[in-house]
């Protein structure tokens, strides 16, 4: 296994610092690492890696969210209020109704089939949006208007939306009733979780004002208290507990009322980055099933393309009455289309769950992670110079 580790990291480093040179993202290299590391082709990287890819992976995501809570600022937050939190439902429901009308003219589904598949992609990753979000709060492009605050915060809320979604069209796949409660779990969910990152935020900052501890122990702490968080989701079940949130808000909180600890924490955090975006990105490319991609042909790719023309419009509708120039509403749009993790971790489900759209969904999912994560990402780079104001 330890092998495996190198070549993931070699791999990944070598082909990401490639593209960047030729001006493309760099998780394009380290998602090709991936698929030419992984099991389709040279099939470099051990079963006992590939075992805990989803461990590996959701500890890189809880690195990006830990960076994001500590750079979030909750007052430009509050300023952007209607728009974020529009965000975080409507461009996914419009991507899941666009699926629903198209999926069936497309390929032989069901409705029921194509609310799963619309399920599946309509998640934003935030392993893609989140880093650059982080970016363009450092470089202050667009945070005036607090486009990428509103960005982040949406992406965040977005995916649990999606995965309440998701269990509940498959669950009627498999024979279960509507459950009313499911929904009314989301805003729940997101509450308790809110709640329970600022307690513990607060706690942490109580603890670190109180006594006297190195940046390392702090950095420690703070990481154990978000794999905490993370587990307490599964942990309280089913109480609705939304993990992620809270290792957000707990980052949050602690820049609320120490921002010169939150500096502080942040640069250890941001080094911490640089290898996990390794192993997430490349983990990612290592999941993809390259054949059931080039099976499905221009069919999957042109769907994909159109219902993301539905989620854009979402994001058009939730900027509505804001301040926003044209060209920062179309980064926006633009910023809102990758896919990568969460159709990495769900989209193979429908399958091993014996359902018939299962095939079609899981090679959908490869499409859009293949497609989306490095255009969306190419999208982001180019536009912050071109769309976004830059200020003093």
């Amino acid at each position: 296994m330890l092998i495996s580790v190198a070549v993931l990291l070699l791999s990944g480093l070598l082909l990401g610092r490639a593209c960047r040179a030729v001006r493309f993202p760099a998780l394009f290299g380290m998602l090709l690492a991936g698929i030419l590391t992984g099991p389709c082709f040279l099939d470099l990287l051990s079963g006992d890696l590939l075992a805990v890819s989803g461990d590996l992976r959701r500890i890189a995501l809880i690195i990006i969210l830990i960076r994001a809570g500590l750079k979030l600022d909750l007052a430009d937050l509050k300023k952007v209020g209607r728009p974020a939190f529009l965000m975080c439902f409507v461009p996914a429901s419009l991507e899941v109704l666009g699926t629903c009308l198209l999926a069936p003219r497309f390929f032989s589904l069901s409705l029921l089939d194509a609310a799963i598949l619309g399920s599946v992609l309509a998640a934003v990753s935030p392993a893609v949006v989140v880093p650059r979000m982080i970016a363009l709060i450092d470089e202050k492009r667009g945070t005036k208007k607090g486009i990428p605050q509103m960005i982040l915060a949406g992406a965040s809320v977005d995916d649990v939306y999606v995965i309440v979604l998701f269990t509940t069209f498959t669950g009627l796949a498999g024979g279960q009733a509507v459950s009313l409660q499911r929904f009314a779990a989301i805003p729940l969910s997101i509450l308790l979780g809110a709640a329970g990152g600022f307690a513990a935020g607060y706690l942490l900052y109580r603890f670190f004002s109180r006594f006297e501890i190195s940046g390392t122990v702090r950095v420690i702490l703070v990481f154990a208290l978000s794999l905490i968080l993370n587990w307490l989701e599964e942990a309280l079940s089913p109480v609705p507990f939304a993990g992620l949130i809270a290792i957000m808000a707990m980052g949050t909180l602690i820049r609320k009322k120490d921002p010169a600890m939150a500096r502080s924490l942040s640069g250890v955090f941001d080094s911490l980055w640089v290898p996990a975006e390794l192993f997430l990105f490349v983990l990612v490319g290592a999941s993809v099933a390259v054949g059931e991609a080039l099976k499905a042909g221009p069919a999957a790719l042109l769907l994909l393309l159109l219902i993301l023309v539905f989620r854009m419009a979402g994001v058009f509708v939730s900027v509505l009455g804001t301040p926003l120039t044209p060209k920062e509403r179309l980064f926006a749009m633009l910023a809102y289309t990758p896919k990568a993790t969460v159709q990495a971790a769900i989209g193979g489900l429908p399958l091993a769950m014996g359902l018939a759209c299962g095939p079609l969904v899981l090679t959908v999912s490869v499409i859009s992670i293949l497609v989306t994560a490095p255009l969306g990402a190419f999208a982001i780079d180019l536009g912050k110079e071109k769309l976004l104001t830059r200020e003093e």
